[in-house]
């Protein structure tokens, strides 16, 4: 006979139902009321106590997270514990109302389909995080310093997706490998299948990260660029009116030189027609040396 327990935000009453009935170990009953676990697996006297993270796909969140269920894995049960609605759980508590016999395929076959269902569900947040990516690469290539909050937003979520897929990725290797008793040779070939899901999302979640930093480096690097451009052109003006500012100092000095060229009535133009020769020639020896 085969019995699945699922306890959906369980309260205190519930969690000391695992110690009582159950008989489970006091730190895997501690570890399933942890808000947060990353994923492990653990074998306990007569039960096998893994922790998996599925993609949360509660409505109206913007930003990448995860919720971690809790399975107790016995020789005809299996408890899962989780806080709020799961999915893939959900899915497949409607399957065994609507089908009896995927309750007969045995406790180790429906840890599969719920482990199956929620590594499915990662596929969409990664081509999330790809189309992202793509949007962000054009952005940087612009130049636009405004994306830097979300390059550094996005590199926070990719840090989380790695710190989870990695460790989730060896539990179900574990599973895979038949290092525990309870996992026949038919359900570790299912389990490798699973395995080679999430190894590939463990590449590309590297690979993610590696092109957020290439990103942000491009990024620096045009608006670097951009800078030098702005600096280059106060250095063209600032050149072009440095011999401009030594005309005026000598024209505009209040002492009577009678024989200093231009102190006749014609001065302004004649300063002005020099001022704009003066202009010309750097414009033109700017031009030659490529400098502008």
């Amino acid at each position: 006979m085969t019995v699945w327990v699922d306890l959906a935000t369980p309260t205190d009453e519930e969690f000391r139902l695992l110690g009582d009935v159950f008989a489970f170990h006091p730190l895997s009953v501690e570890d399933a009321r942890s808000a947060l676990q990353y994923p492990k697996v653990e074998p306990y006297p007569g039960y096998l106590y893994l922790v998996l993270h599925g993609i949360d796909l509660a409505k109206g969140r913007t930003q990448f997270s995860t919720r971690d269920v809790d399975f107790f894995l016995g020789r005809n049960y299996l408890v899962t514990v989780h806080d709020g609605e799961s999915q893939s759980i959900g899915r497949l508590r409607e399957l065994c109302d609507q089908h009896e016999r995927i309750l007969g395929e045995g406790v180790v076959a429906l840890l599969h389909r719920i482990v199956d269902s929620m590594v499915d569900h990662y596929r969409p947040a990664i081509q999330e995080f790809e189309v992202r990516l793509d949007k962000l690469e054009d952005l940087a290539f612009k130049g636009q310093e405004q994306i830097v909050r979300q390059i550094i937003k996005l590199k926070r979520e990719l840090g989380l997706l790695r710190r989870v897929i990695l460790p989730q990725r060896d539990v179900i290797g574990r599973l895979a490998r038949r290092e525990f008793t309870a996992i026949s040779d038919e359900m570790a070939y299912r389990f490798r299948d699973v395995y080679d899901h999430m190894a590939r999302y463990a590449d590309e979640a590297w690979l993610f990260q590696e092109r957020v930093t290439g990103i942000h480096e491009v990024n620096l690097a045009a608006v670097s660029n951009r800078l030098n451009q702005v600096m280059k052109v106060l250095t063209v003006m600032s050149t072009i009116f440095l011999p401009l500012t030594v005309l005026t100092g000598m024209w505009g000095m209040n002492i009577d030189l009678p024989h200093f060229p231009g102190n006749e009535t014609s001065q302004f133009w004649w300063v002005t027609g020099v001022m704009g020769l003066l202009i010309a020639a750097m414009l033109v020896a700017f031009r030659r040396n490529k400098w502008i």
